[in-house]
Formats: structure tokens, sequence, C-alpha cells
């Protein structure tokens, strides 16, 4: 795989919070249009990555591009405003405003941050919330809506940005089984769709099924990586034998 192509690129990325060391030279590349799944036990480092890729936390060491955007670099909110328009992120909570109803919230951002024009924005908004089949709550609050559809809202609001990537950090992780297939079936079309996707997940099943490659990380070190029915059938390291043997 070439880096220089690559939309992300993540060379020897080390991070720390206090004495602890999370990340310990994390190297990953992700071409447009690919849909990449990083799986591993808690504490590994994955939503860590994630939040270096879009700048929510510096990197202590290591090269970080989206882009053009070197975001190792970038240190002010104002200097993260273009990547924050490339890159959208969407969280295990849902973090919708409780005071404004589903069509308010996706139509936020966009007026507020990229100073797009209000109609516009509407137009987009409502095409977002069909694409993520919730029409019809388009006037409904947060606290009307399911956990699934509130993060069925949460994905539309990162799409009304219109990012080139997007990460995904456990999004199914608060919801009950039920509203999973929902939430799954929405970041299916996307992948389908060719947008460039990032997922941190536990859903074994899901990460095989709607990825071209698996990362697996395990003590701040991405172990292993390649294609789902490789990684996830014949593993070649030991510590990924082991994880998937107690999961599957």
């Amino acid at each position: 795989m070439n880096r220089s192509d690559a939309l992300v690129e993540l060379d020897d990325i080390h991070k720390s919070f206090g004495d602890v060391p999370v990340l310990k030279g994390i190297s990953l590349f992700v071409q447009k249009g690919e849909a990449v799944c990083i799986i591993g036990p808690s504490g590994s480092g994955k939503s860590t990555i994630l939040r270096c890729i879009n700048g929510l936390i510096p990197v202590d060491r290591g090269f970080v591009r989206v882009g053009t955007h070197r975001v190792h670099e970038l240190k002010s909110e104002k200097a993260m405003r273009a990547l924050r328009h490339q890159v959208a992120m969407v969280f295990q909570q849902y973090n919708l405003f409780p005071h404004r109803t589903a069509l308010e919230n996706v139509m936020m951002a966009p007026i507020q941050v990229l100073g797009h024009d209000r109609s516009e924005v509407e137009e987009r908004a409502r095409k977002l919330l069909k694409k993520v089949r919730l029409s019809e709550k388009a006037d409904s609050y947060p606290g009307e809506l399911s956990g699934g559809q509130q993060q069925r809202v949460a994905i539309a609001r990162a799409l009304a940005m219109q990012p080139e990537v997007i990460l995904f950090d456990e999004v199914t992780a608060a919801l009950d089984p039920e509203t999973v297939k929902e939430v799954l079936r929405t970041i299916r079309d996307l992948v389908e769709d060719g947008l460039t996707c990032i997922l941190v997940t536990h859903e074994m099943k899901f990460a095989r099924e709607v990825s071209q490659r698996v990362c697996f990380t395990d003590r701040g070190l991405i172990v292993e990586s390649g294609p789902p029915a490789r990684l996830f059938d014949h593993p070649e390291d030991p510590r990924t034998r082991e994880f998937l043997g107690q999961i599957l």
C-alpha cells in the first residue's frame, strides 16, 4: 500500500496520558473509499487512535496527515476548522442538544462552523435524515427518540459537514441489541456509498462483513492487520489468536 496516496496517514504515533503510555508507535494508512475496522481489548488505544486522527488530542511524537492537513502541526481551534470539515466523528454517546429537534441538531454545525446558507443546509439535513431512515422524526427532540434513533441522528449530523472521512468510536456500545442492527445498517450503507470509514468496534461479525481491512491493537500497538477473512480465520500473531479465541 502506497502511503503517499493514502487519504489518512499515521506514522509512528506515540501518546501518553501522564506516566501511562497509551500509543507506542502506531502506523496506519487508509486509502480513499476504504473501510478499516480497529479491534482489540479495552485499554489497547483504539479510541485514542481516532482522537489523534481528528486532532481532538495532540500526539507526543509522530506524524498525522489527513488529505493535505498535517494534523500534528495544528495547534489552534481556528487551524482545526478546515480539518473538522474533512473529518467527522461519531461517538459512543450521542451528544445531541436536548433542546433542539433532530433536524436542528443536524443543521447546527454547517451553519455555525462552516457558515453555510440556512435554507441549503436544511434541504441537505432533511435528505440526510431520510438517508438514515428518520424523515418522520425531523421535528422530534432527542428525549423522544430511542438510543438507536439518536445515534442515527448523530450520524446524519456528522454527514452534514460533508466529510471525506468519518470516524466511528464504539457507536453501538451503549445501545440495546434491538437498536444495534439499525445503526450498523446505516453504517453499512455509507461504506457501500464509498465513504472512507475508520471504525472502532466490538461487533466482530460486522467488522468481518463491512471492512476491507481489520487492525488488531493490543498494548498500544497494531499487532496485526489484514483482510477480515484472513485475520479472523487465520490470525498469525499469538495475541490475535488469543483475543479472538476469547470472543468468537
